[in-house]
């Protein structure tokens, strides 16, 4: 199947991504994430951080109630539909023609996500849930497939590649044909390659570094995420809460090596870096 690589399909919209780079605001919905866990778990609180990362420029929201960050346990299906239908739901109602996606390894959170008015579904674990794939043919939802090696309660135990860009990449395309082989168009699918996934800080580097090999491997864009994350603390020795010019530096340096969307906490900023940069990159 011939595809366009920088169209993105979300369930009956086909995005242009060529043009420019794209930003994704995090909507935290958990008591333990990382960086702003407990912030934004009520309800209302969620909806207003939403309204407030559309205003400051996001493209897309990402909505999570399940942290991934190292260590995390998982959580229960009822407590992860707890926590993010309810805040969806008033965001589509409320903020309509806003870009959605739901942050899930499970499908059934993905289906009552995709209903509640979500057109993107970011799995972590790149479809392990068998009904994930089938979802994402039927629904025409756009789909982030992200590497992650072992879990987050143990990916960052002992990070071992033999070539970390092969490896991500050889899982980049056995996902895309596992993907198709479920009915997914190529042109729904973006990729992630996990940094901080189970990742030393050299393997995050490497892989930054080989964006462009890697999209041109598998011929779609990438999405990363890099905002605050423990590497940048490894380099610049800052904490969580001070890691916003390491963040907008490393999303300098992925926008550079070609990567098209950026999963971002700061919004703003991230916006101001991305547009100054996407002027001087096309003259």
């Amino acid at each position: 199947m011939e595809t366009r690589p920088w169209h993105w399909k979300l369930r009956g919209q086909v995005l242009d991504l060529a043009p420019r780079s794209w930003v994704m605001g995090i909507v935290n919905l958990t008591p333990d994430s990382f960086s702003d866990g407990g912030r934004f778990e009520n309800a209302e609180a969620g909806v207003a951080h939403a309204a407030a990362l559309l205003a400051e420029g996001a493209d897309f929201l990402d909505f999570g109630g399940e942290s991934t960050r190292p260590g995390a346990e998982p959580v229960p299906e009822a407590e992860e539909l707890r926590r993010v239908i309810p805040v969806l739901q008033r965001v589509a109602a409320e903020m309509p023609g806003a870009l959605l996606s739901i942050d899930t390894a499970k499908a059934s959170v993905a289906r009552a996500a995709i209903a509640a008015g979500a057109g993107i579904i970011n799995d972590v674990t790149a479809g392990r849930d068998p009904g994930m794939l089938p979802l994402a043919a039927e629904q025409g939802a756009g789909l982030v497939l992200m590497h992650m090696q072992g879990e987050p309660r143990t990916m960052q135990s002992a990070p071992h590649y033999q070539d970390v860009v092969e490896e991500v990449g050889d899982f980049f395309l056995r996902r895309l044909e596992a993907a198709v082989a479920a009915g997914v168009d190529p042109e729904q699918i973006v990729f992630d390659p996990g940094i901080g996934f189970g990742k030393t800080l050299e393997h995050n580097l490497a892989l930054m570094r080989a964006i462009p090999a890697l999209t041109a491997r598998v011929g779609r864009p990438l999405l990363l995420g890099v905002s605050r994350k423990r590497w940048l603390g490894d380099i610049t020795g800052r904490t969580v809460n001070d890691r916003l010019a390491a963040s907008l530096g490393g999303l300098a340096a992925c926008i550079c090596h070609g990567a098209k969307i950026l999963r971002v906490h700061d919004v703003m900023s991230s916006c101001d870096v991305a547009r100054i940069l996407d002027r001087v990159l096309s003259t």
